[in-house]
């Protein structure tokens, strides 16, 4: 059978097959296309519902939680609060001494919170020099206003009893426990955010080092700090007035620098480089001096006589 070059019909085996067009083009691959299209967005919604059908609920709780870090902001000294004696107290009775690590918990928290009471606990015990008893404080908010003295008063006895030899334990690492409100206040001033997931609360793992005066200094992150990190942020945060050495903490600090993206305290290699050319020079300049007076009194013109 013979066909028009621009015909839609063609003869094979006997068959009569019509192929529509448009605009001179068969439309066969164009749902080919169509079909291979579809086929692939259903692939991708198999191998991705979570992505393209519904958000994880656990993504959502995430986001709440972590840390707006608000250094040189000063925490509400006046708001009030009840220590695990079940006392009225003021975080301003635990200011003006020296630096103060401050950490917000919750006391039936099943395992981060005990760890993390335990890790610094053990931390404290390697920082050579410095005394709990004398340099610095802890002081632990629970972020939970629906705390009861009695548990606040047994976290306090737990984590003591990690500190033997601390005297005056509740004052130097007190558990204090408080209002919505005031709870509210003092977590919005160092932007800590956390939420309650049931009857859990999800909270980041992180302490702020604050001034003797109150104000945010640093934020220190992870369950476990390094003991290096927590020296560090307490000399700066009190300025160097802490300890026995004055000379060795200014030593430190000028040895070492924050990295605010490792969130670390990290050699400073410029500083380092500084004193060993400092160093360098110095003893350059004395062995000149050495060789100059050993020269000189060989060029001495001998007396008469000699």
């Amino acid at each position: 059978m013979k066909h028009s070059e621009r015909g839609g019909h063609s003869c094979q085996g006997g068959t009569l097959l019509v192929q529509p067009r448009v605009e001179g083009r068969s439309v066969l691959p164009l749902l080919g296309r169509s079909v291979l299209r579809h086929a692939l967005l259903y692939v991708l919604v198999a191998l991705f519902p979570a992505t393209l059908l519904a958000a994880d609920p656990q993504d959502a709780i995430l986001r709440e939680v972590g840390v707006d870090e608000k250094p040189g902001a000063a925490i509400p000294r006046d708001l009030p609060f009840t220590d695990a004696s079940g006392k009225p107290v003021r975080l301003a009775d635990y200011l003006g001494d020296g630096p103060v690590l401050l950490t917000l918990n919750y006391y039936t928290c099943p395992m981060l919170c005990p760890l993390t009471f335990r890790s610094l606990a053990a931390t404290m015990t390697q920082l050579k020099g410095f005394s709990l008893a004398r340099d610095y404080r802890v002081v632990t908010v629970s972020i939970d206003p629906d705390e009861i003295p009695e548990i606040a008063r047994a976290k306090a006895n737990e984590t003591h009893a990690l500190m033997p030899g601390v005297r005056e334990a509740d004052a130097r690492w007190p558990f204090l426990y408080g209002s919505a409100e005031s709870i509210r206040r003092l977590t919005e001033s160092v932007g800590y955010r956390y939420v309650k997931v049931g009857r859990e609360f999800a909270h980041p793992a992180a302490m702020i080092v604050l001034s003797p005066g109150g104000t945010v200094s640093r934020y220190l992150y992870g369950v476990e700090i390094d003991p290096r990190d927590l020296k560090l942020a307490l000399i700066e945060a009190s300025e160097g007035k802490i300890g026995a050495s004055s000379a060795g903490n200014a030593l430190l600090m000028y040895c070492f620098r924050y990295d605010p993206v490792g969130k670390k305290y990290m050699l400073y290699a410029l500083n380092i480089m500084k004193a060993v050319g400092a160093v360098t020079v110095v003893l350059l300049a004395a062995l000149l001096a050495v060789l100059w007076r050993r020269h000189g009194r060989a060029t001495k013109p001998r007396g008469e006589g000699e």
